[in-house]
């Protein structure tokens, strides 16, 4: 069998995708820790492009609770709006301990981001109760097709019989040490595939998702993955004038001034990776906004956003104070890092109207030195 590395990435798509097709789903779970590891990958990108070689049930219990935080939410209105069941059975565990989170909270239906200041004693209970149930539940059993583990991505040091140390578990989440390792370690070269296959597997992900929630409660599929993955538009007015002000009324790509009709716009595409932190956040004139759509920017563009959230951080920091709005630059970079550094030559990057460069990896690694 050929070990040249576009041969190692095609294998493992391959059994990745035996896995969605042919994996046990009496929940979404299995997406949601999918999606979660590819981008706890792609936020830990380092500056020289490598992916990280393990991430901690931790770090994946706060991805999957962000993945999960707008599912919470009615879908519809009037006497039909309900929360969606993600479970073949009763409610999924996760689904209902983050609807008691909210429920408790002064306003159910603020930001993940305003919830976690707003109570941070509730979160940390929060944060515990999804971890457990990540260790206890999905972890163990993704990896299995039919009634055979196949632990290609992953090793845990963990089986089913978990259960049976639920105190060591929770000595580890007060702090008082033990014997668990919390440590989600990649096989060799995993986490590189993880972000390598992104654009790939991401609409996929989505598909199936929506997919299944669409047959757990009778719904048209077409209905749904807007609703569980897309961009809250109404939200982001909040920050469309703080950003306008920084960029001096200014279209972020042309210059030009902007307008009433302009646009806040996700700097790496909303599509590549979700991302409302505020350093991935610009505004546009709708004319370069509706031509950028979801392609990502030129060099040129690249460097200017850089040298913005580098240069103006402080600035972006206080407006997200102000706002009581995401930040996470260093998350934000990562992403951008996992994504740039890994485009193959002859992909086309958007720089004007319909201008498009061929990816240049030496211009693309500079930009976000």
């Amino acid at each position: 069998m050929s070990t040249r590395p576009e041969h190692d990435l095609i294998a493992f798509a391959e059994r990745l995708m035996s896995l969605l097709d042919q994996g046990q789903f009496v929940a979404t779970y299995k997406y949601a820790v999918l999606l979660g590891l590819m981008d706890l990958c792609l936020e830990a990108t380092d500056r020289h492009g490598q992916a990280p070689q393990s991430v901690t049930t931790r770090e994946l219990a706060g991805k999957v609770i962000e993945l999960y935080w707008p599912h919470t939410q009615n879908f519809d209105r009037g006497p039909a709006a309900r929360v969606l069941r993600q479970n073949s059975g009763r409610q999924a565990r996760i689904l209902a301990d983050i609807g008691t989170f909210r429920e408790h909270l002064p306003d159910p239906s603020v930001t993940l981001d305003r919830a976690r200041v707003g109570d941070s004693g509730g979160y940390r209970r929060l944060l515990n109760y999804v971890e457990w149930t990540l260790i206890l539940m999905p972890l163990p059993r993704l990896q299995v097709v039919g009634r055979h583990a196949d632990p290609f991505v992953y090793e845990i040091a963990w089986d089913l019989g978990i259960e049976k140390r639920h105190t060591d578990v929770r000595r580890y989440q007060r702090g008082e040490g033990g014997d668990f390792d919390n440590l989600i370690r990649f096989q060799p070269g995993v986490g590189d595939h993880l972000v390598r296959l992104n654009g790939l597997l991401r609409p996929l992900i989505y598909r199936g998702w929506a997919s299944i929630v669409a047959r757990f409660n009778g719904l048209p599929e077409s209905e749904l993955e807007s609703f569980l993955f897309g961009i809250d538009r109404t939200a982001l007015a909040a920050v469309r004038q703080p950003l306008t002000d920084l960029q001096h009324g200014q279209c972020f790509y042309c210059g030009t001034r902007l307008g009433p009709a302009a646009e806040v716009d996700h700097f790496i595409p909303w599509a590549r990776r979700p991302d409302n932190g505020i350093h991935n956040l610009v505004v546009a004139d709708r004319r370069c906004n509706g031509s950028k759509r979801d392609f990502l920017a030129a060099p040129a563009h690249v460097g200017s956003w850089m040298e913005r959230n580098r240069g103006r951080a402080a600035e972006l920091d206080m407006v997200a104070s102000e706002i009581r709005w995401e930040s996470h630059l260093e998350r934000t970079l990562g992403a951008a890092r996992g994504i740039y550094f890994r485009l193959g030559e002859g992909t086309r990057l958007w720089l004007a109207k319909d201008e498009f460069l061929k990816v240049e990896a030496g211009l693309v690694q500079m930009a976000l030195a």
